[in-house]
């Protein structure tokens, strides 16, 4: 699954390589949340993040990742 394919804007310029691991800043900018939202998702276990030395990185498929299982999940009418 890729940003593309649940409508995430890339972070990526044209011609350049896409990135591997995003800030959580990047990431909730991927997610049009706020940085506090981020964190309090990746806290909560629902975004994946990995700890790199004493920074928090979140794979750059994780919020397309969790936005599929948001959608997958069942609506309460």
């Amino acid at each position: 699954m890729s940003l593309a394919t649940v409508g995430i804007a890339p972070l990526a310029k044209a011609g350049e390589q896409a990135p591997v691991l995003l800030t959580v800043e990047e990431a909730a900018r991927c997610l049009c949340v706020g940085r506090t939202t981020c964190y309090a998702l990746i806290r909560a276990g629902e975004l994946e993040s990995l700890t790199i030395g004493g920074l928090r990185r979140v794979p750059a498929d994780a919020p397309a990742a969790y936005l599929a299982r948001r959608r997958a999940e069942p609506r309460a009418a």
